[in-house]
């Protein structure tokens, strides 16, 4: 709430890249993101209404002891941060756009110049730092049960899916009103196929790895709190995407507008991560449910079809 009134009393416009959201003032802005936290409510209640008969698996008991927990938690998120300042150093050596865990123009677009190498690199790289290595580190020292990697009750982790996709999708296409482009149905496919893959590597794979199947369960352990334990998991998303490129902060009025605006836009999908994957205690869930379609290839295709040139 406070974030809501200090930009609406002192920002007349934002200083960010955005042309999937132009003419928009700040006010229709700061209206976007409060209504996409009331559909992060409402998606919250209904995995808790469609998991209500189910056997809630049991997410702390999957982390070590907290002593090890809090040790292996804290180097996590120490590694995050490495991770993303030598993303920042990767993207720099080559004249890039900042890498974060969006390639730039993803869900906002952009009218910049992005490459293929650009992309296909900001993939690899988000992929074996944040997915690759900390799973094979994890894997040798933990059960796939353990990091939330096989379902309990594939029945009801299906239904959970399906619901949820088709209520995002239908969201993202009210509010977003995604351009899918102009190409023949080939290149509509090709796109998609293509953004699919590329968005799987470098965003939705390292977010469910890093934070969903290790850190949560360690989040949960060490503070208790499911309630707690999603809020976390929404902090630890937007800090994630910290190095996005939109992102200005090069100015103080901009670094400001930039750290509002990444947790209005990212702390909402944190959370709705979070919740299914404690509800579920399956880390794929929200992969199908609430990431992988649903915004990145619905959004994302348009974008990624024009940087590779499929027509």
């Amino acid at each position: 709430m406070g974030a809501n009134l200090w930009v609406a009393l002192t920002a007349d416009s934002l200083p960010f890249d955005w042309p999937a959201r132009a003419g928009r003032s700040v006010a229709e802005h700061l209206v976007d993101v409060n209504l996409a936290l009331v559909q992060v409510l409402l998606l919250i209640g209904v995995v808790a209404l469609l998991t209500r008969n189910r056997t809630i698996p049991d997410v702390a008991a999957r982390a070590p002891g907290r002593s090890l927990a809090m040790r292996e938690t804290l180097v996590l998120l120490g590694y995050g941060v490495g991770g993303l300042v030598g993303a920042y150093v990767l993207a720099r050596a080559f004249g890039w756009h900042a890498f974060g865990w969006h390639v730039a123009g993803s869900i906002f677009g952009t009218h910049a110049h992005v490459v293929p190498a650009e992309v296909v690199t900001w993939a690899g790289y988000n992929l074996v730092v944040y997915a690759v290595l900390p799973l094979l580190y994890f894997r040798r020292r933990y059960t796939a049960e353990a990091l939330g990697l096989r379902s309990s009750d594939r029945r009801n982790d299906l239904l959970v899916v399906a619901v949820v996709l088709v209520l995002e999708t239908g969201f993202q296409v009210l509010a977003a009103q995604p351009q899918l482009g102009a190409g023949s149905p080939g290149s509509l496919l090709l796109g998609a196929a293509v953004t699919f893959v590329v968005s799987f590597a470098g965003a939705v794979l390292p977010a469910m790895v890093f934070i969903y199947a290790i850190l949560v369960p360690r989040y949960l352990a060490l503070t208790g709190s499911a309630t707690t334990t999603v809020i976390l998991g929404g902090l630890t998303y937007a800090g994630m995407h910290v190095g996005d490129a939109w992102a200005v902060f090069t100015d103080p009025r901009g670094a400001a507008l930039s750290v509002a605006f990444l947790l209005f836009t990212y702390v909402g999908p944190g959370m709705v991560k979070t919740y299914l994957t404690l509800r579920t205690g399956n880390a794929w869930v929200h992969v199908w449910a609430y990431h992988a379609f649903a915004p990145h290839t619905l959004l994302d295709s348009s974008h990624i079809a024009s940087v590779f040139r499929i027509r």
